[in-house]
C-alpha cells in the first residue's frame, strides 16, 4: 500500500516517528517535495482564502501527491500536552482537505492525543489495523518509531557569533525554509547566530509561564512566550525575531504579551503570507541587524566609560 505523507505543518517535528511506524507496517511512503512555488500555488488554489499560509501550503503538499498514493495521512492533532491544545485548524484539518480538494484517496484522520499514552495507543492500533491484523507487529513498529523519535534532534543553537537572536513562532514557520524565505541563512550571512525553542530544556521555558495571571490555553503560545522570556532575561540573545502568519489569532494576542513582558527588548515581527516579497523581508532583517550592532556597541562604550 502506498501511503502519502505531506511535508507540511508539524512534519519536521514528527517525521521520524511516523515514517518509521508506517514503513515497518509495510507501507511504501510517498512524500511530497520540500515546499516550493508550485506547492504554494496549489495550496492557494484549493484552500479557502481565510486560512493562514501554513494551512494553505499543507493543502498544496496534499494536492501534489494525492494521485500517487492509495491512502493519505492527514494528522488530526488534538493535544500535545495535558490541558493544552494547538491551533484549532488542526482539529478540522481532514475535513478541510476533503472538502477543498477533489478526488482525494482514503485518508487516515484518527485523533492524536499525544500527552496520554492510552489514548495515543488507540490511535496507533487504529492506524496499524489498516495495514495488518498482527498486534505484535503493530507494537514492534510503535516501539521502533519511539526510539527513532527520541534520537531525532530538532532545533537550532548557533555558536561563535558575536550577535544572537531568538527565532520565535510556530514550528512550521520556523523550519520551513520556503515559508520564511530562508531566514536562518540570511541571519547567519549577516553574522547573527540563531537559537530556537527546541534547543532549550522544556522546564526552563515552562517556568517562565508562572509569572502570567493564567497559563496559556495553547501549547505553541506557552512555548513561544516562555522561550522569548527566558532568552531575554538570561541574556542568551541580543534580540528576538517573531515569524507570524498573517491572520493568526493566537499570535495577535501572544505578541502583545511578549512585548509587555520584555519592555524595550529588541523585537522584530515578520508577518508572512503568500504575497510576502523577499526584498522587503531582507530590508527589515538588515535594518534590525544594524540596530542590534549599534546597540551592542553603545553598551560596550558605556561600560568602557564607567570603567
Amino acid at each position: 500500500m502506498k501511503l502519502g505523507i505531506p511535508k507540511g505543518l508539524l512534519y519536521e517535528n514528527y517525521n521520524n516517528f511516523f515514517n518509521t511506524f508506517f514503513s515497518e507496517l509495510g507501507a511504501e511512503i510517498i512524500h511530497s517535495k520540500e515546499t516550493n512555488k508550485e506547492i504554494l500555488n496549489l495550496g492557494v488554489k484549493y484552500c479557502v482564502d481565510e486560512a493562514c499560509l501554513p494551512i494553505k501550503v499543507f493543502h498544496g503538499h496534499v494536492a501534489c501527491i494525492k494521485d500517487k498514493c492509495d491512502i493519505m495521512f492527514i494528522p488530526r492533532i488534538m493535544q500535545l500536552k495535558k490541558s493544552e491544545f494547538i491551533c484549532p485548524k488542526f482539529c478540522g484539518l481532514p475535513e478541510m482537505i476533503i472538502n477543498d480538494i477533489p478526488n482525494m484517496p482514503q485518508i487516515i484522520s484518527y485523533p492524536i492525543n499525544a500527552y496520554d499514552k492510552r489514548k495515543f495507543m488507540h490511535f496507533i492500533r487504529n492506524c496499524g489495523f489498516l495495514f495488518t491484523k498482527n498486534i505484535y507487529k503493530i507494537k514492534t513498529a510503535y516501539n521502533h518509531a519511539c526510539l527513532m523519535q527520541e534520537s531525532s534532534k530538532v532545533g537550532i543553537y548557533d555558536k561563535n557569533y558575536n550577535l544572537n537572536i531568538a527565532l520565535v513562532g510556530h514550528p512550521y514557520n520556523i523550519y520551513d525554509k520556503y515559508l520564511n524565505l530562508n531566514i536562518v541563512k540570511k541571519l547567519n550571512s549577516l553574522g547573527i547566530g540563531v537559537i530556537t525553542k527546541d534547543s532549550l530544556d522544556e522546564c526552563k521555558i515552562t517556568n517562565e509561564i508562572l509569572s502570567l495571571f493564567k497559563k496559556p490555553f495553547w501549547t505553541f503560545a506557552r512555548e513561544s512566550y516562555g522561550f522569548s522570556s527566558y532568552c531575554a532575561k538570561n541574556k542568551l540573545v541580543n534580540g528576538i525575531i517573531y515569524i507570524s502568519s498573517f491572520s493568526c489569532g493566537i499570535d495577535s494576542v501572544l505578541i502583545e504579551l511578549i512585548k509587555d513582558n520584555l519592555n524595550d527588548f529588541p523585537m522584530l515581527i515578520l508577518k508572512i503570507d503568500e504575497q510576502t516579497g523577499e526584498a522587503g523581508f531582507d530590508t527589515r532583517i538588515e535594518a534590525f541587524s544594524d540596530m542590534l550592532e549599534r546597540r551592542c556597541l553603545n553598551y560596550e562604550n558605556n561600560l568602557s566609560s564607567i570603567g
